[in-house]
């Protein structure tokens, strides 16, 4: 019997490279290989900005009409669904032997990092960019508090303003 030395790197090693093979085989478009591309759909980019009145949105959906997006906007999260719908004919698509492009229904849930008044939302939606400036709610503004020491008048109290 042939005693060999055990060595995890390389058996993780192998392992990845395995994974890699599979994951480059699930998700290559094209050659009618694919097991999961055609179930896919595409997951919009988001830019999130807070400034100490507002939190901005913005959100990548290139190929979208506007009457097929659906935006709802609660006091902490921003949810955007909708559908990319393929603009060929399914008789048409017969010719088409490999597409890249992903059609279907997405939805994207964003928590926003402070409350805000989801009655005061201004939209804008230009060149597949969805833009939303949300103001934050009063009791999330910046607030300056006064903080009394000992030996200020009163026992470490703190007054806001």
């Amino acid at each position: 019997m042939v005693l060999s030395r055990w060595e995890p790197f390389r058996e993780i090693e192998t392992m990845q490279r395995q994974m890699n093979r599979l994951f480059d085989q699930m998700i290559a478009p094209g050659d009618g290989g694919d097991i999961i591309s055609d179930r896919l759909t595409f997951v919009p980019a988001a830019e999130l900005d807070e400034t100490p009145d507002h939190v901005k949105l913005r959100m990548e959906i290139p190929g979208i009409e506007p009457q097929d997006l659906d935006v709802k906007v609660s006091a902490d999260a921003v949810s955007v669904s909708g559908e990319r719908k393929s603009e060929i004919r399914e008789e048409e698509r017969r010719g088409v032997r490999r597409s890249e492009f992903r059609y279907g229904r997405f939805q994207r849930v964003i928590p926003l990092p402070s409350r805000i008044q989801n009655d005061k939302v201004q939209a804008d939606f230009k060149n597949g960019v969805l833009s939303l400036t949300m103001p934050k709610a009063e009791e999330e503004k910046t607030r300056v508090v006064t903080v009394n020491l000992p030996g200020q008048g009163q026992q470490g109290q703190i007054s806001g303003g």
